[in-house]
């Protein structure tokens, strides 16, 4: 069985809490929304049989500090970037979903040196969500302009955080009742906690940011191979966007796959489909 240690660093001004298994080249994995590390789950020990595996909550989510500001997605890389100083790791594979394959993203961008290869789930990166918004666009992506509504949200969401998630999780995965039982409960858990969806809701805030730090760049591509996975059944993402295309626009090297019975949770939907994609483009990943 896997030893999961639960850790915690000071880096980049806030306590970050961070879940390890495994030795080896270190492949990092960074959560999307409304999740937390816990989402890795069926990864973690899979991967860290060859990797160390390091899984952080990011800022705003989970055991990590939820700070009033800096969720912009550049200070959010920087927050990564600072844990793995703090443990001396050099070069990582990087592997991100949803909000997390944001962060990852510019993480690739600012400290290129730092990633050998990168892995984006079920994302389309901010600029282009920007750039396609229309009518259809926006009714499939509301929540982030419900999310945008300063303290509304929170007030909403105070007492009904398990109806809230309910929404997301049986709207967003193939099949609705993926995640559930204890899984669930360990979501809503997380989400009760204090500041827990204000934290959330702070890293949609930083929308505009986001959004003017990947203008500034837009035209430089990603240079490390990057393989793009996507839930083929989910509406926002694999049937909006040509997701292929979003990527060869983003990088220089990408291998694109969709999930067959997937929807917006790749990972925790298909596992074992994901699993096997990961290590396979993992492979001869010697962490140098």
């Amino acid at each position: 069985m896997t030893d999961i240690r639960h850790h915690t660093v000071i880096a980049n001004g806030i306590r970050q809490h961070y879940l390890e298994a495994g030795t080896g080249p270190t492949v990092v994995l960074l959560h999307g929304f409304p999740e937390t590390s816990f989402a890795w789950r069926f990864q973690i020990p899979v991967l860290a049989e060859k990797y160390h595996v390091i899984a952080p909550d990011l800022r705003g989510y989970g055991e990590t500090d939820k700070p009033a500001a800096g969720y912009d997605k550049r200070n959010m890389a920087l927050d990564v970037l600072e844990l793995l100083k703090s443990r001396n790791i050099g070069k990582i594979a990087l592997v991100g979903h949803d909000r997390g394959a944001r962060v990852a993203t510019r993480f690739a961008k600012d400290h290129p040196h730092i990633v050998d290869r990168l892995v984006v789930m079920d994302n389309v990166p901010t600029r282009l969500v920007a750039r396609n918004m229309n009518a259809q666009t926006a009714r499939a992506y509301w929540f982030f302009f419900f999310h945008l509504v300063p303290e509304l949200p929170e007030t909403l969401i105070a007492g009904k955080e398990d109806l809230w998630l309910r929404h997301f999780f049986s709207d967003w995965c193939y099949n609705p009742h993926t995640i559930s039982g204890a899984d669930f409960d360990t979501y809503v858990q997380a989400y009760r906690s204090p500041g827990a969806v204000r934290g959330a809701m702070s890293d949609y805030r930083a929308n505009r940011e986001d959004v003017a730090q990947d203008q500034i760049d837009a035209d430089v591509k990603i240079k490390c191979p990057v393989l793009s996975l996507w839930g083929a059944d989910f509406e926002a993402v694999g049937k909006m966007f040509d997701m292929p295309e979003v990527w060869r626009e983003m990088a220089h090297n990408v291998r694109a796959e969709a999930i067959e019975q997937c929807g917006h949770l790749p990972h925790e939907e298909q596992p074992e489909r994901v699993n096997g994609l990961l290590l396979e483009f993992l492979e001869g990943w010697a962490g140098h």
